[in-house]
């Protein structure tokens, strides 16, 4: 590993402790969740990256499982929502309730916390809740804050939303506004288990086996290494690359893939960019490495851009999915030399 001028002998130190620490946390998250190897990489890169993940997938696949799992391992205060359609804004943000000085008699109003005042916030199957409430997340996942009747209340740090969606059901079902779902650093898909697997699950849920979780990281820890992330050098060819990867999906571009002019109508915008580099500096990070590559630009392009690309009416009548249009331009976009 190379050490690099503009980091200090700490940065480096935090950096190869990181790389134990994640060994550690997947060794305690493999004592309850089978298999989904690139499912859990994922999650452990959103969390070091300040990134908000969406996961989507069928019934059963352990993703509120995973998630509750973490904030186990890393001692972070969970709350769990489940969205439905008469779930009002109120009861994710809080509210405001009338209150009596028993002494005076005066009246005043009392500000009552909602769910939303945890680390991290699971938002199960966030597309059964109407637009509106959908909306109340959105201050609270750009800027970690919240508004209730003019006052503006700090999300203590470190604050995520890990949200899941059913792909397959979507009666009585909102879809997610495109300003909500660029706020999603990833769309993490959880696919089922291999044979294997799927064995190795059935014998340890059916059975008295109840794994002993050891708390790995505390929210202080966390807090550092998110910062150790944004400090992370990156090359002007990665960082061109990961803006190159995000520039092909947009139409309007000339000279871009001719597959993109047909079937995309809009494409990722900056902030596609941006959490590309991100999230490349964290998986570096948790590698033990201290400068990401194009290579790390790759394998997390998919889950930053997939939610971002909004097809036309062609590509849904010719059955084109965006993971379809991204492995095409992962082919095609080389970095510069």
């Amino acid at each position: 590993m190379n050490r690099y001028q503009y980091q200090t002998d700490e940065d480096i130190e935090m950096v190869e402790q990181l790389a134990e620490i994640k060994n550690d946390i997947l060794k305690e998250i493999r004592k309850v969740i089978v298999g989904q190897k690139n499912v859990v990489e994922l999650l452990l890169i959103s969390l070091m990256s300040r990134g908000h993940s969406l996961f989507v997938g069928v019934p059963g696949l352990a993703k509120t499982l995973l998630v509750s799992t973490l904030s186990g391992v890393t001692s972070l205060r969970f709350n769990r929502v489940q969205f439905t359609p008469d779930l009002m804004p109120s009861d994710i943000t809080g509210s405001e309730v009338l209150e009596k000085e028993l002494t005076t008699e005066t009246r005043f109003f009392k500000f009552i916390k909602g769910p939303i005042f945890c680390n991290i916030l699971l938002a199960d199957e966030i597309n059964r809740a109407s637009p509106k409430t959908q909306a109340a997340l959105l201050q609270a996942m750009q800027e970690r804050k919240v508004t209730i009747g003019g006052v503006t209340y700090p999300l203590d740090p470190p604050f995520l939303v890990f949200a899941t969606q059913n792909p397959i059901e979507q009666e009585g079902t909102y879809p997610l506004p495109e300003a909500e779902l660029d706020r999603f650093m990833f769309q993490i898909d959880v696919d089922y288990p291999s044979k294997e697997e799927e064995i190795d699950i059935v014998k340890s849920t059916t059975g008295i086996f109840d794994p002993d979780i050891t708390k790995v990281l505390d929210s202080e820890k966390i807090l550092h290494y998110q910062d150790l992330v944004y400090r992370v050098p990156v090359s002007e060819l990665v960082a061109a690359y990961a803006v190159r990867i995000s520039r092909s999906t947009r139409p309007d571009i000339l000279g871009n893939n001719e597959l993109v002019k047909k079937w995309v109508s809009w494409g990722a915008g900056p902030r596609a960019s941006q959490f590309l580099i991100l999230g490349s500096k964290a998986k570096a990070v948790l590698e033990g490495r201290f400068t990401p590559t194009t290579d790390d630009v790759r394998y997390i392009a998919p889950s930053v851009l997939k939610h971002r690309l909004v097809l036309n009416y062609r590509a849904d009548a010719e059955g084109i999915k965006p993971t379809d249009i991204i492995n095409e331009l992962l082919d095609k976009v080389e970095p510069e030399a």
